[in-house]
């Protein structure tokens, strides 16, 4: 398996993104996971919306710009859409090396420009209404200008 980037509807397979080559030494594998609260608040699911026409090119960017930066064999990023329960993988980063640091920070490195440069929007559903929250650099998508009222 080379470089991989994909959004996808469906769960991220993690053990496919573990693969390596007799050349790697290493293997960093980052994955985001729904959590039941954010900043004191009970989550109840998320949802997750992409331009994919954009997104999916500015990921294959972060791709070629992992490898231009650090000596690695193969990058991985698959990022989640649609509803996800808590304790779900929303984003998943693997990164292949010949050397644990290189992968430590190439990792470090994409998932961190995934998050600032690429448009997925995040709407967090709690027990009291729902909210978009953005990502640095993102804008909030058509339609999800801010908090939903809560509900009674």
């Amino acid at each position: 398996m080379s470089d991989l980037v994909r959004l996808v509807k469906a769960p991220i397979d993690l053990v496919g993104l573990s693969s390596t080559s007799p050349a790697d030494g290493a293997l960093c594998l980052f994955v985001g996971v729904v959590r039941n609260e954010n900043q004191g608040r009970k989550v109840k699911h998320l949802e997750y919306e992409a331009y994919e026409e954009m997104a999916r090119p500015l990921m294959e960017d972060i791709a070629a710009e992992t490898h231009r930066r650090f000596p690695v064999t193969r990058v991985r990023l698959v990022h989640r859409l649609g509803r996800l329960e808590i304790g779900e993988a929303s984003v998943a980063v693997a990164i292949a090396s010949p050397h644990r640091d290189e992968a430590f920070a190439a990792c470090r490195f994409a998932i961190d420009t995934l998050k600032a440069k690429v448009p997925i929007w995040k709407k967090e559903h709690y027990a009291d209404g729902s909210a978009w929250l953005e990502g640095p650099g993102a804008t909030v998508p058509p339609g999800g200008e801010g908090a939903d009222p809560p509900t009674s």
